[in-house]
């Protein structure tokens, strides 16, 4: 793809890949698909048009192994994708009028209705057919029937998606696995349970979701729960398309990915059958929201920010008895503006807010510096709380930098065993440093404290200010060496020229 001028940057390299991607795991899906309704006696048939499936277009060789002689490649698969593929994945017709664009409905079965999704605004950026057609033959290559093969690819992909961190704004859409996994360990998931993430990005919580009820599974019946276990909302089209493909290379057939904006739904609409018993995730922070969207929440809730309403949101979501975790940038934790100040009252109100873990500023870096939090309580009122609330104290922990490390970064990301010792706390709770790394506080204290959270804070280096003459004195000091070293680098140039100037 770097050879290909159609494209520019790691995140149109990634779209590019996983729209493939997803075609290929999707025709292997659907030869499971196949094999049931040939059980049942019944005839499957596929949303996407017959010439169009991957198995069809797809393939240079033939089972035997030999070359197609009517293998697509050049200007002739550009012209095909272009006009045939991507325009009837995305409703319209082919170009010629001689097959028709896709059509969904309520009545389309989600299995089929996600094609439609994923396409609405997926690109094809590559211009070189030749190229193009190289990439499909190392795609095409995969045996997604074979276990370990399929688990390989599972395992590259989760490399490929790991990449959107430095790829501009994409990295948004990206949760580092280490936060997933850790978040997830902790509200423990069971088979039977729905696990739900309301901005699922890339799935990256889900995954780490199935991970963890995959070593539940022992019966048949346990891998229907297993199919039904998650579900995720996400609004961005690229995002939505690296999730969906995410879900089905980690084994559900029939992912319960909707393609929404999770706040575009007036909360009054939510019912108690669209309650999910975990939430973990990673709401968008930082951006604005529009006036539309708020008149979707009660006015003491309508805020600016969209991890607020993320908040507000995920409090009508949750099940009774529920578990959430939530990642939460620092100024939710210490602002208390009006409409923050209403969400963070509610949550030691309704909610026990149990424990709050502070994460080191650089674990999204190279995307961004922002320091975040763990957010972690339950829909249930703890025991002993006092009158009028339901948590009764918070937990906090500082999660430090590992030895060794300045920040987190590209070659140096946040690994699982950064968490070993934040796990080793967890289980037996107690104040380290005179309570500057770990304490507890009463839910009255936090009341006291305006519902300030900003607990547990990182050091800040103290700034020594110096009076004019030492910062003059230390600058001539700093001019004065810089001088020498240029003078001594300038004489060894002359001599090596035989140049005396």
């Amino acid at each position: 793809m770097r050879k290909d001028a159609g494209i520019n940057g790691d995140a149109q390299r990634i779209e590019q890949m996983v729209w493939m991607f997803f075609l290929k795991v999707y025709d292997a899906a659907e030869e499971d698909w196949e094999l049931d309704a040939m059980d049942n006696n019944e005839t499957f048939k596929s949303i996407i048009p017959e010439k169009l499936r991957w198995r069809n277009w797809a393939p240079s060789t033939d089972e035997e192994g030999k070359l197609k002689s009517d293998v697509l490649t050049g200007q002739s698969l550009l012209d095909f994708i272009n006009e045939n593929l991507f325009r009837v994945l995305k409703g319209e017709d082919s170009l010629d009028g001689n097959i028709k664009g896709i059509k969904v409905n309520r009545n389309t079965p989600r299995h089929q209705a996600i094609v439609y999704d994923v396409f609405q605004e997926v690109n094809q950026y590559m211009k070189n057919g030749i190229l193009l057609r190289q990439m499909i033959d190392e795609i095409d290559a995969v045996d997604l029937l074979d276990t370990e093969e399929s688990h390989a690819f599972g395992d590259m992909y989760e490399n490929l998606l790991k990449g959107l961190q430095a790829a501009g704004n994409a990295g948004e859409f990206y949760t580092p696995r280490p936060v997933t996994d850790f978040t997830v360990e902790h509200l423990e998931p069971k088979l039977g349970e729905l696990m739900g993430d309301l901005s699922s990005g890339t799935g990256g919580f889900i995954v780490s979701t199935l991970k963890y009820l995959e070593k539940q599974k022992k019966t048949a019946n346990d891998e229907i729960l297993f199919q039904k276990s998650v579900m995720g909302q996400e609004w961005k089209p690229f995002p939505y398309l690296l999730g969906v493909t995410n879900l089905m290379l980690h084994g559900i057939k029939d992912p319960m990915l909707y393609h929404m904006d999770s706040l575009g739904v007036n909360m009054s609409e939510y019912q108690e059958e669209g309650k999910l018993d975990t939430i973990a995730m990673n709401p968008p922070y930082g951006g604005a929201t529009d006036s539309t969207t708020k008149q979707n929440f009660k006015a003491e809730y309508r805020s600016s920010e969209t991890a607020d309403l993320f908040m507000v949101l995920i409090m009508k979501r949750l099940n009774k008895g529920g578990r959430a975790g939530v990642v939460l940038p620092d100024g939710f934790l210490f602002a208390t503006d009006g409409a923050k100040m209403a969400i963070k009252k509610r949550l030691l109100t309704e909610f026990n807010l149990h424990t709050i873990i502070r994460l080191p500023g650089s674990v999204f870096a190279p995307y961004t510096s922002i320091a975040t939090n763990i957010l972690f309580f339950n829909n249930e009122r703890a025991e002993g709380a006092p009158e009028g609330y339901a948590t009764k104290e918070t937990w906090f922990y500082r999660m430090d930098m590992p030895k060794g490390y300045k920040n987190f970064s590209k070659t140096r990301p946040i690994q699982n065993k950064h968490f070993d010792a934040v796990n080793e706390w967890w289980q037996n709770r107690q104040v380290l440093e005179n309570g500057e790394k770990s304490r507890s506080f009463t839910v009255q204290e936090l009341i006291d404290a305006g519902c300030n959270f900003d607990l547990c804070q990182y050091p800040k280096e103290e700034e020594i200010v110096l009076r004019p003459e030492e910062l003059l004195g230390n600058y001539h000091k700093k001019r004065a060496a810089l001088n020498a070293k240029i003078d001594e680098q300038l004489a060894d140039i002359e001599n090596i020229l035989g140049i005396k100037i």
